[in-house]
Parts: structure tokens; sequence; C-alpha cells
């Protein structure tokens, strides 16, 4: 059984390190994505170099991974347990874990040299895998946030805030695993940590819009 854990979450960490947003950069326009706007592999930084449709297959590629990492791990998993001293390592715990490596991977790929996104859209879709419900939540306060105040960091925060916020309700009046519940206030942490250049570019108002056009990098080629 620890052989498969170690598996699924190497799994996990690996399909989240696929940079599509670099991977689409190059093949799409030619381009190397990080040499613009924030440096990052996301799909925002897609949207501001390459436009809205490589951002709509970015960002969906980006929660499929987050998804597709569970699922297989699930498969991989059934419904096999670990003792840990006192405590039963069960499927939402791995399925936890293996959540959680998807997001570092996104935020620190291997294959991107561990520069990637902000971790948003493979959260997302790491929940979806986990409780849908709350995905969507999280989902639709993301994009009326993001589209009310014209900051993607913002409707990201708001989002991955209110993914983790729905999951309180319904793990302790509706039974879902606490161990859902502390991935998502653990996966909100992280990525709150990632964004924090832009919660103090919020603060100072020069963030980003999310309309405004990336500019390539100083000591980037042209």
């Amino acid at each position: 059984m620890i052989a498969k854990i170690i598996l699924v979450t190497v799994m996990g960490y690996l399909l989240g390190s696929v940079p599509f947003g670099l991977i689409f950069g190059r093949l799409r326009s030619r381009v190397d994505i990080r040499n613009y706007g924030s440096g990052r592999t996301g799909s925002t930084n897609v949207l501001r170099t390459m436009g809205r449709k490589a951002f709509l297959m970015v960002a969906a590629l980006d929660v499929l991974k987050g998804t597709v990492a569970v699922l297989l791990a699930g498969l991989i998993i059934g419904r096999s347990s670990l003792g840990v001293g006192l405590y039963d390592m069960g499927r939402p715990a791995i399925l936890s874990m293996v959540a959680l490596a998807a997001v570092a991977g996104h935020i620190w790929p291997l294959f991107a040299h561990f520069k990637g996104g902000r971790g948003v859209g493979t959260f997302i879709g790491t929940m979806f895998a986990i409780c849908p419900v709350a995905a969507l939540f999280g989902g639709e306060i993301l994009i009326i946030a993001a589209g009310l105040s014209g900051f993607a960091s913002l409707g990201s925060l708001a989002g991955v805030v209110g993914a983790y916020t729905i999951m309180i309700p319904l793990t302790f009046l509706y039974g879902f695993p606490i161990e859902y519940l502390f991935y998502a206030m653990a996966g909100s942490i992280l990525i709150a940590a990632v964004h924090r250049d832009n919660i103090v570019r919020l603060f100072n108002g020069r963030e980003r819009k999310l309309n405004q056009k990336a500019d390539i990098r100083s000591g980037s080629p042209a």
C-alpha cells in the first residue's frame, strides 16, 4: 500500500507539472510565454499574451489535469487504506495528498524548470473529482468576481476561498470526509501564498487588469 501511495502522489505531481500554457504557446504562436507578462505559464498569462481562444484551451486543460490526477489515483488505490499509528489513512486522505501534489506540480512544474502558474485551475480541477459542488461553487465565484472587478487575481482568490468555505457545511452538516476540508484549506493557503505579489499590487492599486496585454519581460529575447 505504501508503494501505491508513493506512486499516485508522484503521478499527481507529474500530471500537474505538464505546462500546457508553455506547450500551447510554443505550438500555436511559437513563443515562450515565460518571456511575457508575469513570466508564468498559467492561463491568465496566456490570455494576456495569446488571446481568449488560447486562454480557454489552456484553462480547460489545467482544470482537466487536476481532475484526471485524482480520478486515476482513485482507480489505482481502490478502497485500500493504511494504518498510521492510531490514524487510518483511507481513500479521502490519499486522494487529498494526490490533489495537493497536482497543484504543487502546476506551481512548481518539473517540466518547466519549476516555474509554472499559480495553481487555481488545477485546484478547481481536483475539487471537481473530490467534491463537484464545491468546484462549481468556487468556479462561479471566480468568474463573477473576476468579471465584476476586472482582476483575475481577485477572482482566483475569491474562487478558491469560496470552494473552501462551502466545504465547511458540506463536511459538518452533510458528512463529507474532513480530509477534503483540510485539503481545500491547504490548497487555498498555498494559492494565496503564491498570489502574495498580486495581493500587494491590489492593495497598492497597481494590479494588472484582465484585458491588459502582456509586455515582453526585461531581459527576454524579442
